[in-house]
């Protein structure tokens, strides 16, 4: 047998893991409630907007298909430069880069900043890639705590405990997935106060999902920074509703100049790999210049999904939730003593028994995700109903057959 290598072999992404029972299950003939994975495209009602479609169809029509600049097509780049200065920060077009995505763009920035014995400090619970990419570059994830009892805020002491001389990028992402914590300014300006005593420390800002915010506090962190670098990574996949076309972008925040030399390695990376999608960035472009009025609608729509599954969640027995902020998960706790320390063993049993598929907790972090599950809450209204009618359901029989 041709070995595997190390690094492919010890990577997971349970939101994706969990798929594999559910399409044996749908071959079978079952129909599964997919609660799992934070595509919009995937839950009615929730469309890409039409004018970003046309362009990118148009694009294709006009031949405009071919290969671009390998930093992004200058006028997107341009667009994304005044949204982020919109943001409250000086911008420049040079600093930003078009990737496939915000997963590409921290496979870049991963590639241009870690080598062995560095560290990441990415928050715990997570999203996977900040504990898969690392380690292929010869580096470390260390988690760093959010408190699950004080609406999954940042543990500023744990942070500054864990600082040293190896770290070379603390990760926040606000709004957080997958507990939907909104991180607000002065909490922002604490870490910033920290990192700034590591010279060679940067912050990734994932801010993915910024214009999900039901709290009206989230600020862009790069626009609270005045000497700490931040790459903030953003793109077209959740708050534009386009993720299949796999767009994003890495917007380099460097007001003392200490990057140039990892800019440079960023920009050598980015051209050995070609260049992003050229039809997709013209539809990307389309949804920044255009009219944006429609996002009013969409996030209303989900904000009523959410306040529908905090209802449902307060009158169950055996979960427990602090409130999102924002994006559009919802990370729930485990109360019954069979469940609360096994939660994968609920994920799979909830899809045997219920055909409902969530995603565990502990796939975002073995320890700090730990019973819990994180469900979408995209969907519509009336199959949320159902969803949270079978959970229901499911830990009143498993109580019952306990006693």
């Amino acid at each position: 047998m041709i070995p595997v290598s190390s690094r492919a072999s010890k990577i997971e992404y349970a939101i994706r893991d969990v798929v594999v029972p559910a399409t044996k299950l749908e071959s079978e003939g079952h129909k599964i409630i997919k609660l799992n994975i934070g595509d919009p495209i995937a839950y009615p009602g929730l469309p890409t907007p039409k004018h970003m479609i046309d362009a990118y169809k148009n694009a294709l029509t006009d031949g405009k298909n071919g290969y671009s600049p390998s930093y992004g097509i200058p006028d997107l780049r341009s667009a994304i430069a005044k949204d982020e200065v919109r943001k409250g920060w000086d911008c420049k077009a040079d600093d930003v880069y078009v990737c496939h995505g915000v997963t590409e763009a921290l496979q870049i920035i991963f590639a241009a900043t870690l080598e062995e014995g560095t560290k990441v400090l990415a928050p715990g619970p997570h999203y996977p890639p900040y504990m898969a990419y690392p380690q292929m570059f010869g580096a470390e994830t260390i988690e760093y705590s959010l408190k699950s009892d004080d609406g999954w805020a940042i543990d500023l002491d744990d942070i500054e405990n864990k600082m040293d001389d190896s770290v070379r990028l603390l990760v926040l992402v606000n709004p957080n997935n997958p507990t939907g914590n909104v991180t607000t300014a002065e909490e922002i300006d604490s870490v910033l106060k920290i990192v700034k005593k590591w010279p060679n420390c940067m912050i990734i800002a994932d801010e993915i999902y910024d214009g999900l915010d039901f709290t009206n506090k989230h600020v862009s962190i790069a626009s609270r920074s005045s000497d700490v670098p931040v790459f903030a990574l953003n793109g077209v996949s959740k708050v534009y509703y386009a993720p299949g076309w796999r767009i994003g972008y890495l917007a380099m925040h460097d007001p003392t100049e200490v990057m140039l030399d990892v800019r440079d390695g960023i920009e050598r990376l980015l051209r050995s790999r070609l260049c992003a999608s050229t039809p997709a960035q013209i539809g990307y472009l389309a949804g920044l210049e255009q009219d944006r009025s429609w996002m009013v609608e969409y996030a209303s729509k989900v904000k009523r999904r959410r306040n529908l599954c905090l209802k449902r969640i307060a009158e169950i027995k055996g979960l427990e939730v602090e409130a999102p902020g924002g994006a559009f998960y919802i990370f729930v706790r485990l109360t019954d003593e069979k469940w609360a320390n096994d939660d994968k063993a609920f994920v799979l049993q909830l899809l045997e028994e219920e055909k409902v598929l969530v995603v565990h907790g502990s796939g975002f972090s073995p320890r700090k995700g730990n019973g819990h599950i994180r469900i979408v809450y995209l969907a519509d209204e009336d199959t949320l109903n159902i969803a949270f009618n079978r959970i229901e359901s499911f830990l009143a029989r498993h109580r019952l057959n306990n006693n």
